[in-house]
């Protein structure tokens, strides 16, 4: 649940608009595709962990190929949590300016996110994990009684003929959902937090979950916009959600979505900024993270402004350079990672630790 809300939050935002000016009408099968490099990841994470438990990248780095490479691939990770953090926060911040409160300075709105987010992750990963699982059931059923209300406007016809160009349109559509997908590599952070040992296969059903939520999501922009529509709307999910009005008396019902993608927000912000904070801790080997939380904080709001000064900016930054440096990072490095350190275990020399003894965070 804390992985899906992590990664997806802010992809049921922006995925169909970008997915819509490549794919055109064959849209709702990009994620289908992009979902494989999310099963990919959360195998290749699972396996690291498997070989260093309750390590995580930025430790096992040092580990697999050296102190002093293994530090520049720890900094590699943390300066995308760094930007990713800082993207995400000025996202939420330019859509609840734009959608709700115009008159209102983009910077109260990112200190406050990063605020609330702080006091969360300070008070350590249980906690996060408790607020999700209390807030990921109640923004799934609102999320399907929301496409139940769009059902009587939407049109199927759109998205025929499918396949009309073949799988080239829908293959390069998949690729920003691919960068989305691979993100499910910050799993990583959270495996030696667990109780047990079935972090795969929650994993795996998280990446399904969202592929399916996504297909839909695609879908329903897609029947009640058309390719051209959908593709020029900024965030398109949430436009649609003011078309739903029933017998003149539920419309108007943008509140709702709101804070559907702020309570969302709320957790992916702070699973970014948690990771980030674990991983500087742990990169400069101090013994708690806790003393970092409202600088790396700063810092995240700070990144939001002078890298993602514009919306523009983002979602141009999200569907071209933004693909290849996630796909770089978050799948070949780890996968390059997991290959040495097969290869060092077969000669003997891997400097894996054997399975540590199951245990609950206190």
């Amino acid at each position: 649940m804390m992985m899906f809300l992590m990664v997806g939050a802010t992809a049921i935002l922006a995925v169909p608009s970008i997915t819509a000016k490549h794919a055109g009408r064959d849209m709702w099968l990009s994620p289908i595709w992009g979902s494989l490099s999310g099963f990919l990841v959360v195998y290749i994470a699972w396996r690291l962990h498997a070989l260093y438990p309750n390590k995580t990248p930025i430790q096992y780095s040092e580990m697999i190929v050296g102190q002093y490479v293994g530090k520049a691939v720890g900094f590699v990770f943390l300066f995308l949590l760094l930007q990713g953090a800082g993207g995400v926060v000025r996202e939420y911040g330019e859509f609840i300016s734009v959608a709700f409160l115009p008159e209102t300075p983009v910077a109260l709105i990112l200190f406050s996110l990063i605020l609330v987010g702080s006091f969360a992750v300070y008070a350590g990963v249980e906690v996060l994990a408790r607020c999700t699982q209390v807030f990921f059931p109640v923004l799934l059923i609102l999320f399907l009684t929301l496409i139940l209300m769009l059902s009587s406007d939407l049109s199927p016809e759109n998205m025929l003929p499918v396949m009309e160009k073949g799988l080239k349109a829908s293959f390069a559509g998949s690729l920003v959902p691919h960068s989305w997908f691979v993100q499910f590599f910050f799993s990583s952070f959270l495996f030696p937090a667990l109780g047990d040992q079935r972090g795969m296969r929650f994993g795996m059903l998280s990446v399904f979950v969202l592929m399916v939520v996504l297909v839909i999501t695609n879908m329903t922009c897609l029947f009640l916009f058309g390719e051209k529509l959908a593709a020029g709307i900024t965030f398109p999910a949430f436009q649609a959600v003011r078309y739903i009005s029933i017998a003149d008396f539920l419309a108007h019902l943008e509140s709702i979505a709101m804070a559907f993608w702020i309570v969302g927000g709320f957790v992916q912000i702070s699973l970014w900024y948690y990771s980030l904070v674990v991983g500087v801790a742990q990169w400069l080997k101090l013994p708690d993270y806790r003393a970092l939380v409202f600088p790396c904080g700063l810092l995240i709001v700070i990144n939001g402004f002078w890298g993602m000064s514009h919306p523009q900016k983002i979602m141009m930054f999200l569907s071209t350079t933004g693909v290849f440096y996630k796909l770089s990072v978050l799948l070949l490095l780890p996968a390059l990672l997991l290959c040495v350190a097969w290869i060092r275990r077969r000669r003997g020399g891997g400097g894996s630790q054997p399975p540590a003894p199951n245990r609950r965070l206190r």
